[in-house]
């Protein structure tokens, strides 16, 4: 009689061998076995997230014109009709002599007497294009004397308290030694302008270099950039903030070591400048137009940094992500 058991294979049955292979992958999965994984964010940590990507996620947005004029335009016209208004109050007041504190108007008077003369562009034009050609020199000097002094420990050591020396000279210090060398020519208010303007191009170059990381450097010359290639791509461009703020000083410089050799070294061949004009007024005791005189001299230095120097510096804080588009 044939017996009906049947033979049990010695790894057991094959429903008994095929379930610990199908729960195995489960078995390994470690998000399986670890509870923290498999448990929902905590809801303060999604909103630190959240908080995290709104402060990355930069918005640009465009100015209005209503917005700019409002920000931008009617504050310093604002200042302008202030100042107007105490000057007018003072000069009806009779605080002084009329011949010391004129009204506006008679300063008008004298602005318009240049306009019709045709003289008002020619005085502005002679000084503006000294102070910017002496300006560009001093640019041209002062840049690789920088580099070297923040990059050469000798020349640091030897020329650091020297820079910093002659930028706390006042310029009008040089202009008696400047015509003895030079004579009264245009020779010698360059050379004030260059002992003016050097030191502080030279000194916020440096200052810029100085705080720089030295991580910056490093990655610099691995990958090759030495000499001259680490000063124009890496050492200008980290520096660049506080090089800026040394051209601005550098500009604010020149114009006042010009005005100051214009005020003193005076000549018919030298042509008549801002500095020029004013102490002829002086000269002739003429109040309106020594006021003039002062109010074009300002004009300027604000024309040349609303119109060079700001848009440079916002669009450095832009490059870095210091500034809003908007602005």
């Amino acid at each position: 009689m044939a017996s009906t058991e049947t033979a049990v294979p010695p790894g057991g049955t094959p429903e008994e061998k095929s379930a610990p292979a199908a729960q195995a992958p489960a078995a390994q999965d470690p998000a399986a076995q670890d509870p923290a994984a498999q448990a929902p964010v905590p809801q303060d940590l999604a909103g630190l997230e959240a908080g995290l990507d709104a402060l990355d996620a930069v918005r640009i947005r465009r100015a209005s014109a209503g917005q700019v004029f409002m920000q931008k335009v009617l504050p310093p016209l604002a200042a302008i009709v202030l100042v107007l208004v105490v000057w007018q109050l003072l000069y009806l007041a009779k605080v002084t002599d009329e011949s010391k504190l004129p009204a506006p108007a008679a300063v008008w008077d004298s602005l318009t007497t240049l306009w019709n003369k045709g003289t008002l562009f020619s005085i502005i034009w002679t000084s503006v294009s000294r102070g910017l050609l002496g300006f560009l020199a001093s640019l041209a000097i002062g840049t690789p004397l920088g580099l070297l002094v923040a990059r050469i420990r000798i020349v640091r050591a030897a020329l650091g308290p020297l820079l910093s020396g002659l930028q706390s000279l006042p310029s009008v210090a040089w202009v008696p030694a400047a015509v003895i060398w030079l004579g009264l020519t245009n020779s010698a208010l360059y050379a004030i302008i260059l002992l003016g303007a050097v030191p502080s191009i030279a000194n916020g170059l440096v200052s810029g270099i100085d705080q720089i990381p030295p991580v910056y450097l490093r990655a610099g010359r691995n990958i090759g950039a030495s000499g001259l290639r680490s000063a124009w791509h890496i050492q200008l461009p980290a520096a660049l903030p506080g090089y800026l703020a040394g051209l601005k000083q550098g500009w604010a410089f020149s114009w006042r070591s010009l005005m100051a050799a214009e005020l003193i070294a005076t000549s018919p061949d030298l042509g008549v400048g801002l500095g020029t004009f004013l102490d002829a007024r002086r000269t002739d005791s003429d109040m309106p137009g020594v006021l003039l005189g002062i109010i074009m001299i300002l004009f300027v230095g604000i024309a040349i940094d609303l119109i060079v120097f700001s848009p440079l510096e916002r669009r450095v804080l832009r490059s870095r992500g210091l500034l809003a588009r908007s602005q």
